[in-house]
């Protein structure tokens, strides 16, 4: 048998020497991955021969085994029995007993013991895969095994409270989160639930019956109606698994109080842009001082789509040890036959079969690609050591060694991303149109400042120039005046003077001769030119002033006609501008032209391509709680059971019927334990009552003062009330009056355990739940506390626990209304105070009891005024059963009142 190279790094080596076997081809074929459908069974050499004629790679499925160590009531029921397996890891394989000195050997790729941590499951298991699936192949990852040997704790640990314990799930979209670029990756995932053969979202409860649609060229097979959620970060994943986890389906049976019934799967869907082959860069020349143009978007981006699928198969049950009844025992029908179909499928696959059953269930035909398909596959079974399932232990593992002979054809599938192409241009043309508005806007705004600074400037130097002008003018009309003026004083002064010498010269002339006035007015005479010529100076001096002036107001006059050059300047820009608009649109004519082109060639490529469908496998089941309830002990060993089974064979039933009611006290105690041992035994409890045996018993119940006797009969009425039909038959003999008086007369704890047990079972049946309250049998369980013994305190509360749950059912199917009877007969002071009872039993069940209780609005307003608001923060916190502590948290978080309560409180749950 072929070992795997997990822990060496087998597995890892082998995909990078592969590898190009599929990648040096995704330049020639946008559509490489797509497959005949006859690659879904191969053999070895089969798978070789096709690996050269489809680029394929093979592998083969890889199986490790994982032991769950001894919970709590293997380690008090087979404390004398050594283990059913023993590992021997190093060697990679694992021993069955048969018995104490022979055994059967198995070898596995891997083997993880007891001590195993969930981080070196992940990395020898899972890894590889995650690996595989970032380079572009399809991955499984699946868990198989019997109920509550860890398959849930192994792949859907969330690891809330502690960090190591995180799953399979958790870790690998950590790894995946790490690995891709946000820019040009993209991870999404759906959630489903395959139940009684039906797909139901998770993600979308109202999407409760998704159909299969496979491809009739490649045989893909996809989910187009379930729900695809982009995960972004590590916190919303986990907040999509809770949502997830609280639509499953789950049921009490006795092997686990909340079991699933329903296979769960989780697919990651992973797109990566592939960079190295296609990423050259190329560039056009720009014009008029621009940029170069990138080629690199008119370049289709070659893209790898993978997909990772895990998934997490519900336990087979056997129905004699499950006890699963009604509806119950239609969904363990259903499980079953889909592993059974699984199982077939695989068995054809490993020894090549013709023909392969895939269509016989839902789960085969979903799982189509993870066995004998293109996805590389790991699987995980995990078994129980306790030697009491060696059975179920010995199938688990011969699943495992069938599946290590499937082959699958690895395949990559890589396209060209024609879309991403077409709407990078689109982006890139609306930002070249945006850019170039921007320029031109800013270039208009920066023209219209520069005119309005012109012209501003403009209009002050004209003001400042004729306001100088101006008081220049003024000035000189000023001074112009005032020489004139003045010369007007000279002037007449002058004549004054003239006119005064004029008279003295009259005087003179009669005194003087006439020579000496001729010689007095030409001096007269020149004194006068004199006095013009200075005139005449002063103003040849003022124009000359003027001329200096004007000149002086030329640069000032300057700057005005520097404006007008630069306005020019501005405006044979504007116009160089515009011309470089009128080819800067020509050129985005040409992009656009361009982009019509490629898009016509791309739809012309995507309709010569056979589309491979990406398919959404998701599937249901969550959490399997891995908790064996305990059996009933049984009073006799292997001997007496044997000599029992014998003197029932000898005597036969109804002679035995007879002795109890003998007269003889010893003969009837006798009698009535044989009946016990007999009832004891699903097989001989339809002969028992046909015979009327069970008529007999409630007789002695009903007529005997002996505490024996008692004693044994109710605990032969309590194995009896294990099945449905018996329940009714008891409840119309009376038989919940007899109990209920035998409870309220008897004294010892024994006794009264018996009977508490006997009514417990009859409260698990919901068609007995208003006859069982009207006729005592809930108070007649409360009033059996007053003994304080804890195993009728335990009987007690899981009565109580049955009753509740049957409520609730009742109530979510509409056939019920109103307010618990539980809370009607007085039971909640009780349940409140044993909440958390220091003994594991009786807290369990009354934990269970008080959260189905709180999921009906019409008791909330009840639980609050008895205090069960904080027992039940109190579960939602720190309650050791995680299956009742996410149904508590879930109950306070759907509920308005209790929300209320808790904020007015100021608590938080």
């Amino acid at each position: 048998m072929a070992t795997g190279g997990y822990r060496n790094g087998g597995l890892r080596g082998q995909m990078k020497i592969d590898r190009p076997l599929s990648v040096n081809n995704a330049a020639k074929s946008a559509t490489k991955s797509r497959q005949p459908p006859a690659a879904l069974r191969r053999s070895t050499s089969a798978s070789i021969a096709s690996a050269k004629d489809d680029s394929g790679v093979p592998g083969r499925v890889r199986v490790a085994v994982r032991l769950r160590p001894r919970n709590a009531e293997e380690l008090v029921a087979d404390a004398d029995f050594a283990d059913c397996v023993e590992l021997q890891p190093e060697l990679k394989r694992l021993k069955l007993r048969r018995n104490n000195w022979d055994s059967d050997t198995y070898q596995f790729d891997e083997v993880f013991t007891e001590f195993a941590s969930q981080k070196r499951v992940y990395e020898v298991v899972a890894k590889p895969v995650v690996e595989s699936v970032m380079e572009g192949y399809n991955g499984t990852i699946m868990a198989y095994g019997q109920t509550g040997t860890g398959k849930t704790f192994t792949l859907g640990r969330l690891g809330e409270e502690d960090t190591a314990a995180r799953g399979i799930m958790v870790r690998s979209m950590e790894g995946i989160l790490a690995d891709i670029s946000p820019e040009t990756d993209s991870v999404s995932i759906s959630y489903l639930q395959l139940y009684m053969e039906t797909i139901q979202d998770l993600l979308d409860p109202g999407n409760d019956n998704i159909s299969i649609l496979e491809d009739p060229k490649t045989g893909d097979v996809s989910l187009p109606g379930a729900t695809l959620v982009e995960v972004k970060d590590q916190q919303s994943f986990l907040e999509l698994l809770r949502l997830g986890e609280a639509h499953r389906f789950a049921a009490n049976t006795k092997l686990n109080t909340e079991s699933s019934r329903s296979h769960a799967i989780l697919m990651v869907h992973i797109k990566r842009a592939v960079r190295g082959r296609h990423d050259q860069e190329g560039s056009l020349p720009g014009e008029n001082g621009n940029p170069p143009l990138s080629l690199k978007g008119l370049r289709p981006m070659l893209v790898r789509k993978s997909k990772l699928v895990v998934v997490d198969l519900a336990g087979s049950e056997r129905i004699d040890k499950s006890g699963s009844e009604g509806h119950n025992l239609e969904e363990a029908k259903s499980i079953n036959l889909s592993l059974s179909a699984l199982g077939k499928c695989i068995n054809a696959l490993a020894e090549n079969s013709p023909h392969v059953p895939v269509r016989d269930s839902k789960l085969t035909r979903l799982l189509r690609d993870s066995f004998g398909g293109t996805a590389r596959t790991s699987l995980v079974i995990t078994i129980g050591p306790s030697p009491r399932h060696r059975g179920e232990t010995a199938s688990t593992i011969m699943f495992g060694q069938r599946a290590m002979k499937v082959e699958n054809m690895l395949k990559l599938k890589e396209e060209f991303d024609y879309k991403s192409m077409c709407r990078r241009l689109e982006i890139q043309l609306d930002k070249i149109i945006a850019e170039h508005e921007r320029q031109q806007k800013a270039f208009e705004d920066e023209v219209e400042r520069v005119s309005l600074e012109a012209q501003t400037r403009i209009a002050e130097i004209e003001s400042e120039y004729a306001l100088a002008l101006e008081n220049e003018k003024l000035k000189f009309q000023k001074d112009y005046l005032d020489a004139i003026r003045k010369l007007e004083e000279q002037c007449v002064k002058n004549q004054q003077k003239l006119a005064d010498e004029r008279a003295g010269n009259k005087c003179l002339d009669k005194a003087c001769s006439s020579k000496g006035s001729t010689s007095s007015l030409s001096e007269e005479l020149a004194h006068i030119k004199e006095l013009l010529q200075k005139e005449s100076q002063q103003r040849h001096a003022a124009e000359e002033e003027v001329k200096v002036l004007k000149n002086q107001l030329l640069p000032l006059r300057r700057p005005e006609v520097a404006d007008t050059n630069e306005i020019s300047m501005l405006r044979k820009m504007l116009e160089d501008e515009s011309i470089q608009k009128e080819k800067l649109e020509e050129e985005i004519a040409i992009l656009k032209n361009q982009l019509l082109q490629l898009s016509l060639e791309a739809d012309e490529t995507r309709r010569s391509l056979d589309r491979g469908a990406a398919g959404k496998v998701l599937a249901g089941m969550d959490s399997l709680m891995a908790a064996i309830r305990r059996p009933h002990a049984e009073e006799a060993g292997d001997g007496q059971k044997a000599s029992v089974a014998k003197l029932f064979e000898q005597v036969g039933l109804q002679k035995i019927l007879s002795l109890l009611e003998s007269e003889d006290a010893d003969v009837r105690i006798h009698a009535v334990k044989v009946i016990a041992n007999l009832a004891a035994e699903e097989s001989n409890q339809q002969k028992i009552v046909e015979a009327g045996g069970l008529a007999s018993l409630l007789a002695l119940l009903r007529s005997s003062e002996d505490e024996i006797i008692r004693r044994v009969a109710a605990g032969a009425i309590a194995n009896l009330a294990m099945n449905e039909t018996n329940q009714e038959l008891i409840m119309a003999q009376g038989g919940i009056g007899l109990l209920s008086l035998t409870s309220a007369e008897a004294e010892d704890p024994q006794t009264l355990r018996m009977v508490a047990g006997a009514i417990a079972n009859l409260c698990g049946n919901d068609k007995l739940q208003t006859k069982l309250r009207s006729e005592g049998g809930i108070r007649a369980l409360l009033g059996m506390v007053r003994c304080g013994h804890a195993d009728v305190l335990a009987q007690v509360a899981r009565g109580i626990a049955n009753f509740a749950k049957c409520e609730s059912r009742a109530v979510s199917q509409g056939s019920k209304t109103g307010r618990s009877l539980l809370i009607d007969d007085g039971a909640l002071p009780w349940i409140v105070r044993n909440a958390n009872n220091e003994a594991s039993p009786i807290r369990r069940h009354i934990e269970l009891a008080l959260c189905h209780l709180a999921q009906h609005e019409v008791n909330a307003k009840d639980l609050i005024g008895g205090g069960a608001l904080y027992e039940l923060v109190r579960i939602a916190r720190n309650c050791s059963r995680e299956d009742i502590r996410t149904l508590a948290h879930r109950t306070l978080v759907s509920s308005p009142i209790f929300q209320t309560e808790l904020r007015r409180l100021k608590m938080e749950c």
